[in-house]
């Protein structure tokens, strides 16, 4: 089984409106052979609260209006450290760099494939990385397959 047009329109969309709220290491898998929940997963993640939640402000709203979609659950809004959108279809995830780099999602999804995504969003890859790096470096936490 693959992602469904549809999942990828969402994924792509979302991916562009994460870019374009500055989101960093941007990436996305289909999940859709290992779990029957949803058919993929779109990562991205920020420095700071105020940026997770502009991103996935953004995100909401470019699926709004461009793919009349609205997320069936939202969660992690209060602290915005680690922000999820359902949109059964897919699972949106925006996280602080701290949480990146702490529960490692990749390393759990890193045997599906990757989804190709809108240019702008592939240009993300490893810009939040040095922050990463060092996040990890100050916690003593593993650094992670951050891209």
């Amino acid at each position: 089984m693959t992602a469904t047009d549809r999942s990828i329109e969402l994924i792509e969309t979302a991916a562009q409106a994460a870019a374009d709220k500055l989101a960093h290491d941007i990436i996305a898998y289909d999940v859709s052979d290992v779990l029957s929940i949803t058919d993929a997963f779109l990562l991205a993640s920020a420095p700071n609260d105020r940026q997770v939640k502009s991103i996935v402000d953004g995100i909401e709203e470019r699926l709004s209006k461009e793919l009349d979609a609205k997320p069936v659950r939202r969660e992690g809004d209060r602290e915005a450290r680690w922000v999820l959108l359902d949109y059964v279809d897919i699972v949106v995830h925006v996280q602080h760099s701290e949480e990146r780099v702490f529960y490692a999602l990749e390393r759990l999804w890193k045997d599906c494939p990757e989804l190709d995504l809108p240019e702008d969003a592939e240009a993300t890859r490893g810009k939040g990385a040095e922050h990463a790096e060092q996040t990890a470096q100050d916690t003593d936490l593993p650094a992670g397959d951050i891209r």
